[in-house]
């Protein structure tokens, strides 16, 4: 769903908790900015939970995703780019 921009930029972004029931905002994500290194338990857009490993600090993930876990996620200062 997302917001729709121009460009394939985003047109807004969200600081995300993770957690295991709720999806994201505004639905679809363009990518994840991790700003906290560590594991990232994402639901892509198949509804399959899948843990990214070792998520560098900083490093901003290319991926669409409906919802981001708690459970195993050890990554921190998550942010959704819509």
């Amino acid at each position: 769903m997302g917001i729709q921009t121009a460009t394939h930029s985003s047109g807004a972004v969200r600081n995300i908790t993770p957690n295991d029931s709720t999806d994201l905002p505004l639905g679809v994500c363009r990518a994840i900015r991790v700003g906290g290194a560590g594991d990232l338990s994402v639901v892509d857009l198949t509804g399959e939970t899948v843990v990214i490993p070792s998520v560098l600090a900083g490093e901003t993930l290319p991926v669409e995703a409906t919802r981001i876990n708690a459970t195993g996620t050890t990554a921190t200062l998550i942010t959704a780019l819509f």
